[in-house]
């Protein structure tokens, strides 16, 4: 996993509003990976569904579970 891309990712998010909301209005997982692979970090949707939940000092990473979304 590429938890230490993730990491910086996110801290990169705290002090970055317009990569905020690019990120928050990302459809997948994966739409949300593209977006950091555009700027320089790597990591898989899948991957950042794994921390689900889990807080990265003030970025709390949560799935967003749409009403009528099936895979």
């Amino acid at each position: 996993m590429s938890l230490e891309q993730l990491k910086a990712f996110l801290r990169r998010l705290q002090g970055d509003e317009t990569l905020k909301q690019q990120v928050l209005a990302a459809a997948t997982a994966d739409d949300v990976a593209q977006i950091a692979l555009r700027i320089g970090y790597e990591f898989s949707g899948d991957e950042l569904l794994r921390v689900s939940g889990q807080r990265f000092d003030r970025v709390t990473v949560r799935k967003n579970d749409v009403p009528g979304e099936y895979t």
